[in-house]
């Protein structure tokens, strides 16, 4: 059995190696087709069996260089959870002077194993589509046919593109890869500074060379012949134009895929990617004749200098009667700030875009109530100022968008308002209806953003939230002699707890707040549901409700078995891993507390109880409290549980899961009854 697993495995691997060695668009084979899973990662919902990216620029004389991209794609699906490899975007640049990115020669084709045959289906126009999605980009997309589990998908296309930015390079996928080649060759007239992600645990290697290349250079020259018009002897030459690329060529195989683990936070900060940032463009002895951004503060000042971002900071103030009615009763800076953010919510709605530059303008926004992040965040910059409150925009990448790890304008997506005074500082994002001073959106927190004032001048602004986000619940449970558990429950919560509360149950009907309450508690009845402070978001969200719970009560012999936090406990740990490369990001620091308040059925002697018990990770970091008290027929429990850093680093990973599974544990720990005799 031994010998034939070890053959069983030599075989998977040869035809894993096989990829590395050539590939040919159409062709697959059935064992390919008949493979159900991957062979060093089982997990593996698809894998890319290959995937080649090759750009370089071509040379016109009516157009210059221009960038030629082309992709080319085989992948396996293993199970339903791959089907989405199936379907595939693609973004299309476009500049406000009417540059735009070209996408041709789209193939793709489906193969499938029937009845002992390769049935092949070939991509139709009709599953192609295009869109308009911004001011910025078009979005063109294709859906591969017939595709289902134990399918190969194959595709291919060229972006042709007027644009010297080089967009990032991915090495690595949530799903395996078994081969990768990349190649991008940069005339020697610009040049580009070559990066690898350094966060990433999948470390690529390239290399660099030189290619030649010629161009020919057409030019009419004039006839030398006596009395004759200008040109109208003329002759076209051809001049033969000499240069070279900078190739950067990269091969890998068996790339790991990348994982998400539990509170993983955004796991691209740790993918395998390549960028070439375009530094200057050369003369062709070599010097520099334009320099690019390339540090923070030239980035920071060629965003500002952008029509569509500083340009809509001093607009003339169009809203002035309307803005100068809603502050009449306005305080100081901080209070100004606060009614500004609510006068935007209330005038502009968000309308889902992200971006560092505004799409319609403030005064377009303003006008039609809807707008892009930048539209309605540099609003309220520009408002601000013009009540002379020290604003300004702050840059930030997403957490679901990476953080910038070099300096470049597509690092970043989203742009946000930081206030100052002497008192301290607010960040403002008036995009959620539910934020609050300081307490952003979760989108946001991504640790830093980029502070740009008047000029250009910028530095580096922490962007999370300091602020500890605290949750109450008290929960009175009575045991009735039937063994019904009923009782009431409170929850209040604060800061970031309560914008995430709102997002999520504000707006639901009543039913559908009673049953997402429900899930995962067992045999309950959920009744009387209050949800106060709902839209006022000055306050906290407060819950109220009474239950019914039919099996929180085991029975056995003459003993009752239960957890005295009942529904309110965690089963199991979701740190499971052995290891882990990413670090752990609760995003934000967290204090709960819960009370449970006990009245024991009559008849009934106390056997065992949970001793008290108080846990420490760290210097500190995270808290756990677990104090039991018994008075008579009352029993009542406190938990405390605090993250006061909430990040742990990979390498404390194995002290921490231990110690999150000795709370787990403690959690489950149950009080036992015996009948009186």
């Amino acid at each position: 059995m031994k010998k034939l697993l070890t053959l069983f495995l030599a075989v998977q691997l040869f035809q894993l190696n096989s990829y590395s060695q050539n590939f040919e668009f159409g062709k697959v084979t059935k064992p390919e087709l008949q493979e159900k899973y991957h062979p060093t990662d089982s997990s593996a919902s698809a894998a890319i069996l290959y995937k080649s990216e090759n750009i370089y620029f071509n040379y016109s004389q009516a157009n210059g260089f221009r960038q030629i991209k082309e992709v080319v794609a085989k992948i396996k699906i293993y199970n339903k959870d791959g089907l989405n490899w199936a379907n595939k975007k693609i973004p299309l640049y476009k500049s406000a002077s009417g540059n735009i990115e070209k996408i041709k020669g789209i193939k793709g084709y489906t193969y499938n194993l029937e009845n002992g045959k390769i049935e092949k289906s070939k991509l139709k126009n009709s599953g192609i589509f295009s869109e308009n999605a911004t001011d910025m980009f078009d979005i063109s997309s294709f859906t591969l046919p017939n595709v289902k589990e134990g399918s190969i998908i194959e595709y291919e296309y060229s972006i042709s593109s007027p644009f010297l930015q080089i967009d990032e390079i991915n090495l690595q996928y949530t799903i395996p890869v078994n081969k990768i080649d990349v190649t991008a060759a940069t005339p020697q007239f610009y040049r580009y500074k070559t990066r690898l992600n350094p966060r990433a645990f999948f470390r690529p290697t390239f290399t660099e060379s030189k290619k030649n290349r010629q161009v020919s250079i057409s030019r009419r020259g004039e006839s030398t012949t006596r009395n004759t018009r200008v040109g109208s002897g003329s002759s076209l030459y051809n001049n033969q134009f000499e240069y070279y690329d900078n190739v950067i060529a990269l091969t890998e195989v068996n790339v790991p895929a990348l994982k998400a683990e539990s509170f993983g936070g955004n796991i691209n900060n740790y993918k395998a990617k390549l960028s070439l940032e375009l530094e200057a463009s050369l003369a062709k002895e070599g010097y520099v004749e334009k320099s690019y951004a390339v540090t923070w503060e030239g980035v920071s000042k060629s965003v500002y200098e952008s029509e569509n971002f500083g340009g809509q900071l001093n607009k003339s103030p169009f809203y002035k009667e309307e803005l100068s009615a809603y502050l009449q009763n306005a305080e100081d800076d901080f209070h100004k700030a606060v009614m500004v953010e609510n006068f935007v919510k209330s005038k502009v709605k968000w309308n889902g875009n992200y971006g560092i530059y505004a799409q319609k303008g403030i005064r377009g926004a303003y006008k039609d109530g809807t707008g892009n992040v930048a539209d309605i965040n540099l609003m309220v910059v520009a408002m601000l100022k013009s009540l002379g409150v020290e604003a300004n925009p702050v840059l930030i990448s997403t957490r679901n968008n990476g953080f910038p790890l070099f300096p470049t304008r597509q690092g970043f997506n989203y742009v946000i308002c930081m206030v100052e005074s002497q008192d301290g500082y607010m960040l403002i994002d008036a995009t959620e209806p539910f934020s609050t001073n300081n307490i952003l959106p979760e989108r946001v927190l991504n640790w830093q953003g980029r502070l740009i004032k008047d000029g250009g001048v910028s530095r580096w602004v922490d962007v999370k939230t300091g602020k500890t986000s605290k949750k109450t619940i008290m929960l009175n449970v009575q045991i009735d002699n039937d063994l019904l558990i009923s009782g009431k429950v409170r929850e209040i919560n604060t800061a970031s707890l309560a914008l995430q509360y709102r997002k999520r149950y504000t707006g639901l009907s009543e039913e559908d707040h009673l049953k997402s309450i429900e899930s995962g508690k067992g045999d309950i009845e959920i009744d009387n549901l209050q949800y106060q402070n709902d839209t006022d978001i000055s306050q906290p969200v407060k819950i109220t409700y009474t239950y019914e719970l039919s099996d929180g009560i085991d029975e056995i012999g003459d003993k009752l078995y239960f957890s005295p936090l009942l529904f309110l406990a965690s089963d199991e740990n979701p740190f499971k891993l052995e290891d882990r490369i990413y670090p752990i990001d609760f995003v934000y620091p967290v204090n709960q507390n819960t009370i449970v308040n006990i009245l024991l059925p009559d008849g009934y002697d106390i056997e065992f109880l949970p001793e008290s018990e108080a846990l420490e990770f760290g210097s500190g970091d995270v808290k756990f409290a677990y104090i039991m008290q018994e008075n008579g027929k009352y029993l009542s429990l406190k938990l405390d549980f605090e993250i006061n850093n909430p990040f742990i680093a990979p390498k404390d990973y194995k002290n921490f899961k231990a110690f999150y599974s000795k709370i787990i544990d403690k959690n489950k720990e149950q009080i036992v009854l015996t009948k009186e005799k």
